[in-house]
């Protein structure tokens, strides 16, 4: 176990206890006991003495963040974005910033599968109307699509993109999908995908799904503009980022029937790091029937979380160590 002078490595959230037996080996964790994130105070007090920190997605690292942890040496995210982390504020400062660049791809690739199938198949009107009570046996109701008979646009052929597309095609789905990088000619015959442009991407989906990391240039790009492109009646799933989709322009296209229906695991309220992020869902979004929404659970799976916070601590180990840590994205003196 480690020594009252070893570093101390805080954790913003709830972790497994494996993880934190796995940061005493070589650290003094600081970790919140009960199943909830630290709030911003918390966490700036904490770091006051810290070396290390494993940070998840409510965390906004900034400067006032670094400023809080002056002996800092690794921001250790349990992350694949890093849109709420200044990455160059960590590097003027000599910390290491690590990622995890493949550890939530199956997970997050299965709930926008599920999301998928649940949008087309009106699982969550379902749900709803078996609750409510009304439900008083087979009726000609509720008929939606299926998979085998839709052409699903992905916007993005990352590693997500990827496994999401090998889910699709086994339930016989048609995929297209736009990048500014194409995959190479095997990878796309491996995977039975065509690339298309954004545009006849947009205008011959039955379901549009992006699959892109939030950016400048990404921000909204599922705008009112793009959604008037789709077809009528086509659905659109978001397991990215929320702010790549507008909000209230996909609820004025569900108002008006040109969206068929909208899942979301990810909202634009989350967003946390970008000053104009809303303070709530819209309230027209989670009213209206043609949704179906899951609070951020991409990646809650119990293994995989366990198996991503151990990688996290690996990567703060080295960094501790002083060794460039395996999942780096800046380079530091």
């Amino acid at each position: 176990m480690a020594d009252i002078d070893d570093p101390a490595v805080v954790v913003t959230h709830w972790v497994h206890p494996e993880v934190v037996q796995a940061l005493a080996r070589f650290c003094r964790p600081v970790a919140p006991p009960e199943r909830r994130v630290m709030s911003r105070d918390e966490v700036l007090a904490a770091l006051a003495d810290a070396s290390g920190v494993l940070v998840c997605m409510a965390d906004h690292v900034d400067d006032g963040f670094l400023d809080a942890g002056p002996n800092l040496r690794v921001v250790s995210a349990t992350l694949k974005g890093y849109d709420n982390i200044d990455v160059a504020a960590c590097t003027r400062r000599g910390v290491w910033l690590t990622i995890l660049p493949d550890q939530l791809t199956a997970p997050a690739a299965e709930l926008a599968l599920c999301l998928t199938l649940g949008i087309l198949r009106r699982v969550g009107e379902g749900d709803r109307h078996v609750r409510s009570g009304a439900y008083a046996g087979w009726r000609p109701e509720f008929y939606g699509a299926t998979l085998a008979d839709s052409r699903v646009g992905v916007i993005g052929m990352g590693r997500l993109g990827r496994a999401y597309t090998r889910l699709l095609v086994s339930c016989g789905a048609r995929v297209v999908y736009a990048d500014e990088t194409p995959l190479p000619p095997a990878d796309e015959e491996a995977l039975g995908v065509r690339r298309v442009e954004p545009s006849e991407l947009l205008a011959a989906s039955d379901v549009v799904v992006p699959l892109v990391p939030l950016t400048p240039a990404t921000k909204n790009m599922i705008d009112a503009d793009a959604i008037a492109r789709m077809r009528s009646g086509t659905a659109l799933v978001n397991v990215c980022r929320g702010s790549v989709v507008d909000e209230h322009a996909v609820a004025d296209a569900l108002e008006s029937g040109h969206l068929s229906g909208y899942a979301a695991d990810v909202f634009a309220m989350e967003d946390w790091a970008a000053a104009d992020h809303p303070a709530t869902i819209p309230q027209r979004l989670l009213d209206h029937p043609r949704t179906l929404f899951t609070p951020h659970l991409g990646t809650a799976v119990d293994r995989a979380r366990l198996r991503m916070s151990l990688a996290a601590v690996r990567q703060a180990e080295a960094a501790l160590d002083g060794r460039r840590p395996e999942y780096a994205i800046n380079q530091v003196p």
